[in-house]
This record gives structure tokens, sequence and C-alpha cells, in this order.
């Protein structure tokens, strides 16, 4: 969209961790206002007529309208947690955030690295993107500390990591399925 550029690319306007997308990790997408990529957002559409706020939770009209449906269905990335992340976000400082967010990042880039079978980079997206930093650490810990995994199939240890994630999400109460919506 002309006119449309953000300078933080790793975390959306709307409050969407664009660092832990599976569009970013793969190179398809730079963050909204980085050029390339979702350019034809409303949400970005609207940041203009407001005004340019660095996030939606900034501008006076929020949470507005456009946020009736928008949590209601996962894109590429869980919505549940948008608003709460602005809000910690906010709180924290965005530093810190995103230092949170790259913590996250440098996990996720492991289990893409070393655990993945080529098909388990949305559910290890997701896991990054739902599960605190200390539940990631301690499944990558469990990973290392397994001596059997390290010359075994790359299959096996996806399986394995994909437990090990499920485990930490079950533990605390959250769903690493994406949310598609209406059926």
């Amino acid at each position: 969209m002309k006119g449309f550029v953000r300078t933080e690319l790793d975390f959306s306007l709307c409050g969407l961790a664009c660092l832990l997308c599976p569009m970013q990790v793969g190179g398809y997408c730079p963050g909204c206002g980085g050029g390339a990529g979702n350019q034809s957002c409303a949400i970005a559409r609207c940041s203009l007529e407001q005004g340019g706020p660095e996030f939606c939770n900034e501008c006076a009209a929020y949470p507005c309208a456009r946020y009736d449906e928008f949590d209601a269905a996962d894109s590429f990335v869980p919505h549940s947690r948008r608003a709460a992340d602005l809000a910690r976000a906010g709180e924290m400082g965005l530093d810190a955030w995103l230092d949170r967010l790259r913590q996250k990042r440098a996990i996720l880039d492991q289990l893409l690295a070393g655990w993945n079978d080529g098909r388990r980079k949305s559910l290890y997206c997701a896991a990054a993107y739902l599960l605190e930093p200390e539940a990631l650490r301690r499944v990558m810990e469990t990973l290392a500390s397994q001596s059997d995994l390290a010359a075994a199939p790359v299959k096996e240890k996806a399986l394995a990591a994909a437990a090990l994630l499920q485990a930490e999400a079950d533990r605390a109460g959250i769903s690493l399925k994406l949310n598609k919506g209406k059926g």
C-alpha cells in the first residue's frame, strides 16, 4: 500500500508476532510495511487514516470494529493472543518484548534446522508463538539430552520434538492447532 511504511517489522501494527510467522520464516513476507508483502491490509490502511500510529493500541479508536471478527480465525499465526501481546509489549517496553520474540525465534530456528522432517514448520511456529520461552528452552534441553536421538532419522527427531512441544502446550492449557474459523 502506497505510503505505508514501518520501522518495526518483527511485531505488527495489529499485534501479531511477524517474527514467528511461517511466511516470514520462509522469506515470503517481510512483515507489514516492509515492502513486498501484505500491503493491502485494511488495518494498515486504517493506520494511515488515523495518522500512522506505530501500533493499533496507540490509536484513540482502539479497539475498533475492524477487530470484531479479526481474532475469530487465525492466519499463518494464532490471533488469540494478539490483543494481549500488544498490551504486554506496552507493559514490558517494545525493546524487551522484541528481545523475548527474538529468543523464541532463535529456538524456532533451531527446531527448523535440526528437528524438522519437512512437515512441522507450522506446528513449530505455533509453538514458538504460544509457548513461553522457558517452555521452549525445556523442550530443547530435553531433546539435547536424549543421546539416542543424535543419530536418529529426522522423522524420528521431528516426532520427538512435536511430542515434547505438545506436552508443554498441554501443561499450559494451550492448543497448538490454528483456528481456521467457521466451517
